[in-house]
């Protein structure tokens, strides 16, 4: 920790923040009703969205007009580098804000060492993963992907490295076998507004005692590309389930029908069907029925129950068979980029 601790008689933490996405906004909104004030938000510009593409705010933004307070959306922060003159003004404007701590949640942007130093306790970084297990950009989908039965946020002393400072709390939380990215998005969220709390207000008493991260057990969650959204049917079909979940809602999971289409895949699971499943090809569909359409897999049979055409709405898999003239016997084409 840098800094010396605060003593409980002190004012309460000034906390300037950082973060874009609406895990980043529930923290914020955390720490705002929790009554620490907070001098300055940093978020990223605004994003073309919708089919208008026009710039829209993000969460954190709408967050801090919404709550009046201090905004700034630089480009980049360093001073040396491409957006030096964004970088400056944001220094200047933290400097000037005097924070104690930085909050740093899903901001999207390198903190140079220039900023790590600037405030009295440095830097924290609300994490959604138990480090040093899925540092990077995509902790929850990869744990999802990954089949891990336990998850967390992990509220973190930030350092020059990629996620790899001590580690000054954390909380566990189980993953559902129903969880999708969006579903456990939002329980860490919560999770990690609550924890920053804590955290907080342990802070400022100064009974915050770092644990530097070990060695052992280091995972790196890198960034998802469009293209896995692409189902290989080569795979094992419990493999393939987690990946439904892992990347719902973006990029989501898609495959080519018979047909040329296509088709986005909302719901599917692994299945254990009675009748033999040996010999055929994976991709193979071998059962259409009210509850979802069986493909066999590399190993296993993955049932897919909810389906999505080219410009309509996701509905039963079996409604989409229909449609689709899809029976058993069909085999879904190979493509995985």
């Amino acid at each position: 920790m840098q800094g010396n601790p605060a003593r409980p008689d002190e004012a309460p933490l000034r906390v300037a923040f950082a973060g874009t996405p609406e895990f980043a906004a529930e923290a914020l909104r955390a720490i705002l009703a929790a009554g620490f004030p907070v001098p300055l938000v940093l978020t990223q510009p605004d994003r073309p969205a919708g089919r208008g593409m026009r710039l829209r705010p993000g969460p954190v933004k709408q967050v801090a007009l919404d709550a009046e307070l201090p905004l700034l959306q630089p480009r980049g922060l360093r001073v040396d580098g491409r957006y030096a003159d964004d970088a400056g003004e944001a220094h200047r404007a933290l400097a000037e804000a005097q924070p104690d701590v930085l909050v740093v949640a899903a901001y999207g942007l390198i903190l140079p060492q220039s900023v790590l130093d600037l405030p009295r306790f440095g830097c924290l970084n609300i994490h959604a993963s138990l480090l040093p297990r899925w540092r990077g950009a995509a902790p929850i989908q990869r744990a999802i992907e990954a089949g891990d039965a336990q998850t967390g946020i992990s509220l973190m002393q930030m350092d020059a490295g990629l996620d790899t400072g001590p580690v000054l709390l954390e909380q566990p939380l189980d993953i559902a076998g129903d969880d999708t990215a969006s579903t456990l998005h939002d329980k860490l969220a919560r999770l990690g507004g609550e924890l920053v709390v804590l955290g907080l207000h342990a802070l400022s008493a100064g009974r915050l005692q770092p644990r530097p991260q070990p060695v052992e057990g280091v995972t790196y969650a890198q960034k998802i590309a469009k293209s896995e959204s692409w189902i290989d049917w080569d795979a094992p079909s419990e493999s393939i389930a987690r990946r439904v979940r892992a990347f719902s809602p973006w990029p989501g999971a898609q495959f080519e029908s018979p047909g040329g289409e296509i088709v986005k895949v909302g719901a599917a699971h692994a299945v254990d069907p009675a009748e033999a499943v040996r010999g055929g090809v994976a991709g193979q569909v071998l059962r259409v029925g009210a509850d979802g359409i069986d493909v066999r897999c590399g190993s296993g049979v993955l049932r897919l129950t909810q389906l999505q055409r080219p410009g309509g709405t996701m509905q039963p898999a079996s409604r989409w068979a229909q449609s689709a003239r899809v029976a058993p016997g069909s085999v879904i084409p190979r493509r995985t980029v």
